[in-house]
């Protein structure tokens, strides 16, 4: 019989129980030094981190490649399949299938922990009833602090040349701003949750859940994270033409082209700039994040802090013809996560075992001795962090919108598309292609493979909640200052 893990690292931790330290950074794919997304990349907070204390899921994926879903999945335990929130306009408070599902925090707030926030842990959305007209999930916490920051004033290193675009919502734009960069947002945010380290909670263990923004759009970020990337050394990330070709319906025509955010970048020869911006706001978020590690390494709970730091999807970057998120390939599906359960994870170490985000929920709960919660679709890891090398490949699932599903085993990546293309499907295997180049299902001598990973896509498809009537009625005063009011590149 296995042992419980709380019997396992009790004596590790000097018998003190577990605090967890929840970290969300939107938007953030694996261009981080430690995770080896992009060598250009400089974050010698995260590579700190990494080195001396945590473990780096180097197969970790999203359970959607979009914020809103991706997020209730997580908190919630249950995949879209199951509640029918499978995109960004969907509260899961007002699906019938989740709004009555114990979230994340709520459990631990229910199991004796102290449960605090701030920044961006839920997707926001529009409520009459909350605070500033907008749902961000504050029921879920004892206490939740509203984040706040400004971005500065527009310092344009260049004449824009044109206007940007909008893809949902988002201007596609970039540029330096001055101003102190305690005043920033995610710099106000660690700085937030360094100062609660110092307080005792009245002698209960903590769950504290801290959300970045960054690198999300726009990509405006104070002049000297530009200055880290001189754009005549900027390498941008490598992209085929031709890539799209080979992903057809059953027709034979293409299902994808090249998106409007591409096409701004490749008309205008600004990949370059597109790369460094994003680059800048990464080494934006390492800055910010370094308040908040050095303090964590001070306190009186460093040996016994578990802490989760997690982006909520992948993001291409010219990859696919694509900027953004919600393809199911694996730029799009692929996060950095970086786990340090102290006493059990050995620092220094990539793990390629295969989870999943949604498995954050039933692995914190194990790792502090709370019991399972039977509602939970994911699976806990915990074995896998004490024996990183060991074989973890079972396959898990992406989804985007309803009926959209891949699946991935850390070798094969497998996506059939019943909802958006009548069954069109792709397989990629990464041992050979790990740019996901050739669509290989149409290869006769995969046919085992995608019989065995097809076993794994949803038969139950939970038709989608409603939309939330109220998005886009009122928006947050961080939401109305993201950013110039016309959209523009620089």
């Amino acid at each position: 019989m296995a042992l419980h893990a709380r019997t396992v690292t009790a004596e590790q931790a000097n018998n003190k129980p577990y605090n967890v330290l929840f970290i969300a950074i939107d938007d953030l794919n694996d261009w981080v030094g430690c995770l080896g997304g992009n060598p250009q990349a400089i974050t010698p907070n995260f590579d700190r981190y990494a080195r001396d204390h945590a473990m780096v899921m180097n197969k970790a994926y999203c359970p959607s490649t979009v914020c809103g879903p991706t997020r209730s999945a997580l908190l919630t335990g249950k995949h879209a399949t199951h509640t029918g929130v499978y995109g960004n306009g969907q509260n899961l408070k007002h699906a019938p299938k989740a709004k009555d599902l114990v979230t994340l925090p709520e459990y631990f707030g229910d199991h004796g922990y102290y449960t605090l926030s701030r920044g961006k842990i839920f997707h926001k959305h529009g409520d009459p009833d909350a605070p500033d007209g907008v749902d961000e999930g504050q029921w879920a916490f004892h206490e939740f602090v509203k984040a706040k920051g400004s971005n500065g004033k527009n310092l344009w290193e260049e004449k824009p040349t044109l206007a940007g675009v909008k893809s949902g919502g988002t201007p596609f734009t970039w540029g330096a701003v001055e101003g102190p960069i305690e005043k920033t947002k995610d710099y106000a945010t660690c700085a937030w949750a360094a100062e609660q380290l110092e307080r005792d909670f009245d002698g209960k263990p903590f769950f504290m859940a801290v959300g970045l923004s960054k690198p999300h759009l726009s990509w405006y970020v104070p002049q000297e994270f530009f200055d880290l990337y001189p754009l005549d050394e900027i390498e941008a990330a490598p992209f085929n033409r031709d890539d799209l070709d080979d992903i057809v319906r059953k027709d034979g025509k293409p299902i994808f082209k090249p998106t409007g955010r591409f096409l701004v970048a490749d008309g205008n020869d600004m990949h370059k700039q597109a790369n460094r911006a994003y680059l800048a706001c990464v080494s934006y978020v390492d800055h910010c994040m370094g308040v908040l590690f050095d303090s964590l390494e001070k306190s009186q709970y460093a040996d016994n802090t578990i802490v989760m730091i997690w982006g909520d999807h992948g993001w291409h970057l010219s990859e696919k013809m694509h900027y953004g998120k919600t393809g199911l390939w694996e730029e799009s599906a692929r996060v950095p996560f970086i786990v340090n359960v102290p006493g059990v994870t050995p620092p220094n170490t990539k793990c390629n075992g295969v989870v999943n985000l949604i498995d954050m929920y039933p692995t914190l709960i194990e790792l502090c001795g709370l019991p399972p919660n039977p509602e939970n679709d994911g699976r806990s890891f915990t074995t896998l962090l004490k024996n990183p090398s060991m074989e973890w490949d079972q396959p898990t699932l992406t989804t985007y919108q309803c009926k959209n599903h891949s699946i991935t085993d850390g070798r094969y990546r497998y996506t059939w598309y019943g909802g958006r293309a009548d069954g069109a499907e792709e397989l990629y295997d990464h041992d050979t292609d790990p740019l996901e180049n050739t669509n290989l299902a149409s290869d006769p001598s995969y046919k085992e493979v995608i019989v065995r990973l097809r076993q794994h896509v949803p038969t139950h498809h939970e038709p989608n909640s409603p939309s939330n009537p109220h998005d886009g009625l009122k928006k947050s005063k961080s939401q109305k200052s993201a950013g110039p009011k016309k959209a523009r590149l620089g």
